[in-house]
């Protein structure tokens, strides 16, 4: 069994996902617009471009998610966090500061009681991280 984690965006799905391919590593495993989908006749007014559904792998971790607008437009991402974890500082302090353009920080990275480093941001697509290294 796998859990992974769907996003869902307001129009900017491709950017992200562009975004933590470059930022994090791995590829775009799959992608398909609305347009000349089944969904087609279902999406907004003018959405044929957007991302219907994407796969990603990005280290161990398969990333997908859509673009949703209308009635489905999602509202703020709340109520979790997408966590990424490295045994190595330098990689963490790399991703966070990747990760931390046009970003809000809720927490800077830094060592931690618990961790030899730890922080916390949600990122300009509205989806938020922890970064943790052990």
């Amino acid at each position: 069994m796998h859990l992974n984690a769907y996003l869902s965006f307001s129009g900017n799905c491709e950017a992200a996902f562009a975004f933590y391919v470059k930022h994090l590593g791995g590829e775009i495993m799959e992608q398909h617009r609305y347009a000349g989908s089944p969904m087609e006749a279902q999406c907004p007014p003018g959405w044929g471009d957007k991302i219907m559904h994407m796969r990603a792998r990005v280290g161990d971790m398969l990333l997908m998610g859509s673009d949703a607008g209308g009635e489905c437009a999602p509202e703020k991402l709340a109520g979790f966090s997408l966590s990424i974890n490295t045994s190595d500082p330098a990689e963490a302090e790399r991703i966070f500061a990747a990760m931390s353009e046009n970003a809000v920080i809720g927490m800077p990275l830094a060592e931690t009681f618990w961790a030899r480093r730890f922080g916390m941001l949600t990122d300009q697509f509205g989806v938020p991280w922890m970064v943790n290294c052990e």
